[in-house]
């Protein structure tokens, strides 16, 4: 099997609704290719996925009648390595034609060549900036309204780019914004600690770096299996895993220092760590999971003792779930104080603060941070 072989195989599966970030280790597992090759099949699937609008528009202009899904797949990657990476363009078409059995294989081959001829003489002249960046017209749009049109093309395309790997001193590999929500909440040695939505457990096993006990609650059985395992191999004894029902959180009210509600998202900031991602949430998807991240929050803020802090933080750059959910809480938890938010290179939104992807290479985050008002009477 080759590296496009194996990547073939990897984008026919997220077609049919793998997630490339779950099907790509998978088949690399299973697969004899030295460490080189591996690299690219993770380059070629995440690249084309990502790119995926943009292969379309670039094959489409030469592909005639229905395109079968695998034969599609095949011009899709084939498409990628000659508009995005320096595989010179003979290869490209070459190895990607000899991956292809069957009555389809001329097409991919003619197809790519004209491909590789537009690229070359550089006639490619793109519809729009979506179809150029390669997003849903929707995001773009939605987006450029809620940070305004250069902001927003600016975080388009730094989530176009591979996603880095920052790992932390205990070794785990997570991104630096993530890192920086569990910073800048400091939960002090001997606090209680409730992280509500915890899976896969890094913002958990950060914030027990402190010193902190730490429960670490998530909905699903197997998430929750997955950071247990993580607490386990980072050996942080002080983190307990359960799972639980944020909404229906199974604590007792007024007992934790410190509640994290790191809320379901439509994921709008980590778009280059997901890349198939944009394909898969819809608008519609932004306003459902906001009415579940307000219950999600008014369960948090019931479990914080007087005196103690309720933090909600996103990956998505949507006002909605950002700086729309602040308003939402200045009415309904309107005797909680803002605690000022991560300064520079965060940027205000509302009361908390949004981090771009483009600023510092990150993921993009929102994080805001209410304290009850009270003394604990303990």
């Amino acid at each position: 099997m080759t590296a496009r072989g194996v990547a073939l195989r990897a984008l026919a599966r997220v077609d049919e609704g793998a997630r490339a970030n779950v099907i790509v280790p998978e088949l690399l597992r299973h697969s004899s290719l030295e460490q080189r090759d591996r690299h690219l099949v993770t380059e070629l699937v995440y690249g084309t996925c990502r790119m995926q609008r943009a292969c379309d528009w670039l094959v489409d202009r030469h592909a005639r009648g229905r395109v079968d899904p695998d034969i599609r797949s095949a011009l899709r990657l084939g498409a990628y390595q000659l508009g995005w990476t320096r595989i010179p363009s003979h290869a490209a078409v070459s190895a990607t034609v000899a991956e292809v059995r069957g009555p389809g294989r001329s097409m991919v081959n003619a197809v790519l060549r004209r491909v590789a001829a537009d690229v070359e003489r550089g006639v490619v002249t793109w519809p729009n900036r979506a179809t150029e960046l390669s997003y849903p017209d929707w995001i773009v749009e939605r987006l450029s309204a809620d940070l305004g049109r250069e902001a927003a093309l600016e975080a388009l395309v730094a989530m176009n780019e591979p996603a880095s790997a920052t790992v932390r001193a205990d070794g785990y590999i997570q991104d630096r914004a993530s890192q920086m929500v569990a910073e800048h909440l400091v939960a002090r040695a001997g606090s209680r600690v409730l992280d509500m939505c915890a899976a896969p457990g890094g913002k958990a096993t950060g914030l027990a770096g402190g010193g902190a006990t730490v429960v670490a609650a998530d909905i699903s059985l197997s998430r929750a299996r997955m950071m247990k395992s993580n607490a386990a191999r980072l050996g942080t004894a002080s983190v307990a895993t359960v799972v639980a029902d944020g909404e229906r959180a199974p604590f007792p009210p007024a007992s934790f220092d410190l509640v994290l509600v790191d809320a379901p998202c439509s994921g709008l900031g980590v778009l280059r760590r997901r890349p198939d991602a944009r394909w898969r949430v819809k608008a519609g998807d932004v306003e459902r999971l906001v009415a579940l991240q307000r219950r999600l929050l008014a369960s948090a803020a019931e479990l914080v003792r007087p005196g103690g802090v309720v933090a909600y933080s996103v990956c998505t750059l949507s006002a909605a779930e950002t700086g729309g959910m602040d308003r939402w809480a200045r009415h309904q938890l309107s005797d909680f104080a803002p605690l000022p938010p991560p300064a520079r290179p965060w940027r205000p939104a509302g009361r908390g603060a949004l981090l771009l992807p483009q600023t510092e290479g990150t993921d993009g985050m929102f994080l805001l941070s209410l304290k009850r008002p009270g003394r604990d009477p303990s």
